[in-house]
């Protein structure tokens, strides 16, 4: 085995981690995306995400981590779409982000 093979090898292997890891990773954020939008009475359209940004962070502790930003789409009514977001930083969310505003309610005038 050569140094070329071995270099081969390693990269087979590191891409089977990041291909695992980020599975893990989209796994946790589908259930944290489920989990906000019930909480808001809102529903996850298509129940997945799709990862839209991924670059390397810090975590408290200062230990390199992938930053994996995944976004989603969410309804109020089934009949429109809202953009939201999830920022994981390793296999913690950190940040989930909702633009939803609900519209305030109408009064009726006699």
């Amino acid at each position: 085995m050569d140094l070329l093979d071995i270099l081969a090898l390693l990269l087979f292997a590191s891409g089977g981690w990041l291909w695992y890891d980020s599975l893990n990773a989209r796994e946790k954020a589908i259930a944290a995306a489920k989990s906000a939008c019930a909480s808001e009475d809102l529903l996850l359209l298509d129940d997945t995400v799709a990862i839209t940004r991924l670059s390397v962070g810090r975590d408290d502790d200062g230990v390199v981590r992938l930053r994996r930003v995944y976004g989603f789409e969410y309804s109020d009514s089934g009949n429109d779409r809202h953009p939201g977001s999830i920022v994981m930083l390793g296999s913690r969310v950190l940040v989930i982000n909702l633009n939803f505003r609900r519209p305030p309610p109408q009064t009726l005038l006699h």
